[in-house]
């Protein structure tokens, strides 16, 4: 069975809009960039859209290699920020779990405020953060709810949306799901549950766990509107596990290196095959 890139896409500010790619450079935590920024409230907590789907209508964009951040959303003028690496360090808190962060400022506390409705400011990760997310093999990350990277199939997302029209409901986009690879070829759903290690262009990636759906699924990505039940109704039907629902596969880093649209994903373990001795090593942040 073989598959290939369709889609690449980064999340600069953890819960924003998305950015498609034709091509990237695939770093110990995950796509240049992903998730390297968090909304937080005035305690520190990070935002969600979980609680704030408008979230969804910030679009961001990084330029200058990550000295620069551009926000843009509906109704108000764009804010473009220098981004700050070197201030001070503060406390901040995603799922209970204590991190550092790097204030951006009162400009951009001010704008996002506007847009959210809400008391927001924005950090950065630190350059020296150093988190290790779980999953079978262990891996580095940002700001990510767990593990680098997200990879979902096309014929997974087909299968879920056929189910969903069969019981008189609307397709969802793919969107929903916030990958950062889209891959397609091959033809049954949910292959991709099964790889345990592939190499893709020159980096090659190992098998975390599977991703359990939440629901900023139900979130329309480019209104910001909460428009459930689906597809989380029809996932309950036929992909629960343990701790909820799962669409897409979540995996770990294990050599560095650039991938792009249209290169193939070459599978080298499948998950009823053995793993190779240090496969479970995760690379540390430069």
């Amino acid at each position: 069975m073989s598959a290939r890139v369709v889609a690449l896409r980064t999340y600069p500010v953890k819960g924003c809009a998305g950015t498609a790619l034709t091509s990237a450079f695939l770093g110990p935590a995950g796509i240049a960039h992903d998730r390297t920024f968090m909304v937080v409230d005035e305690h520190g907590v990070f935002r969600s859209q979980r609680r704030e789907p408008l979230l969804a209508t910030i679009r961001p964009e990084v330029l200058d290699e990550g000295r620069t951040l551009v926000l843009r959303a509906p109704g108000v003028d764009a804010l473009r920020l220098a981004v700050d690496i070197d201030g001070p360090r503060s406390a901040v808190e995603m799922f209970r779990t204590p991190y550092r962060g790097i204030d951006q400022g009162d400009a951009v506390a001010r704008w996002l405020t506007h847009v959210l409705g809400v008391p927001s400011r924005l950090v950065r990760v630190p350059p020296e953060q150093d988190r290790v997310t779980d999953g079978e093999t262990p891996g580095r990350a940002a700001y990510a709810d767990s593990g680098a990277v997200l990879l979902a199939g096309h014929a997974s997302w087909a299968e879920l949306d056929r189910r969903i029209a069969e019981r008189g409901g609307r397709a969802v986009a793919m969107e929903r799901f916030r990958p950062n690879v889209v891959v397609d070829g091959w033809t049954e759903p949910h292959v991709e549950d099964r790889v345990r290690g592939f190499t893709v262009g020159d980096a090659e990636l190992a098998f975390a766990k599977q991703a359990i759906r939440c629901a900023v699924t139900t979130v329309d990505q480019d209104t910001g509107e909460r428009v459930g039940p689906e597809p989380l109704r029809t996932l309950a039907d036929y992909r629960r596990v343990t701790g909820g629902v799962v669409f897409g596969v979540k995996f770990s880093v294990v050599r560095t290196g650039q991938l792009a649209v249209g290169d193939d994903l070459r599978v080298h373990r499948w998950a009823d095959e053995p793993a190779d001795e240090g496969t479970a090593t995760a690379p540390r942040l430069p």
